[in-house]
């Protein structure tokens, strides 16, 4: 019998400084407009030498995940402005809602949690315990809590290990969480809502971490419709 194995190729060390870098990114770990760390800093950091940083930041660059300001040093970018951001693009030439947008993201979600609890690591499901946590302390001091809510989701999205359906999130939460802030204000605004979200967001958690994909679906599926449903009758 023919077994169809294939060599294993070392990953070049730029690769991986590049994928580190990312990660902290897409985690919101570093924020936008936050400063890294100088060349020689990474280099000494991460035991590499700064022609890897270079070429792993200049890639960073080129994904538009980074800006390099001459004299200032290297920031991650600053969140597009919604006329910026493809979605929103997408958005205004369809005339489409809010409500045609959070269905997108149900079949999105769904798929990307079923996935996750395939494939998440103990990284990824400590990112999304943290974010419950963090959301939890966002509420806590009287703020709305979406900066950790996406931080969440985007864990998520991270433990589907599918590097082009990060990228669509990452789109779509600039969107909804920056672009269109005001309008998520009222799900928010609700405490009621809120404490409906966390649950949400534990049983997700806890279908992930069970390696149950049907049930993570499922979970995910409540948790979108409930936003759905909640913008359907509020008719934005």
């Amino acid at each position: 019998m023919t077994i169809p194995i294939k060599p294993i190729k070392p990953k070049r060390i730029s690769d991986q400084v590049f994928d580190q870098i990312r990660e902290l990114i897409y985690r919101g770990k570093l924020k936008p407009g936050e400063k890294l760390m100088t060349e020689r800093e990474l280099a000494q950091a991460m035991n590499v030498s700064r022609t890897t940083i270079r070429d792993a930041i200049q890639r960073l660059v080129t994904m538009g995940l980074i800006t390099q300001k001459q004299g200032q040093g290297t920031f991650v970018k600053s969140l597009a402005a919604v006329q910026e951001n493809p979605l929103a693009k997408a958005m205004e030439a369809q005339s489409a809602t809010l409500v045609d947008l959070l269905e997108v993201r149900l079949g999105l979600e769904c798929n990307a949690a079923s996935l996750a609890a395939q494939r998440a690591d103990e990284t990824d499901i400590t990112a999304m315990a943290q974010s419950i946590d963090e959301m939890q302390q966002e509420v806590n001091s009287g703020r709305l809590g979406t900066e950790a809510d996406t931080g969440f989701h985007m864990a998520i999205a991270y433990a589907a290990k599918n590097p082009l359906h990060i990228l669509i999130m990452r789109n779509f939460y600039d969107y909804l969480f920056h672009g269109i802030r005001e309008n998520l204000t009222s799900l928010y605004e609700d405490p009621e809502n809120v404490e409906k979200i966390f649950a949400q967001h534990q049983a997700i958690l806890e279908a992930i971490s069970s390696r149950d994909s049907d049930r993570a679906y499922a979970s995910m599926n409540i948790h979108i419709s409930f936003v759905k449903e909640f913008f359907k009758n509020k008719k934005m």
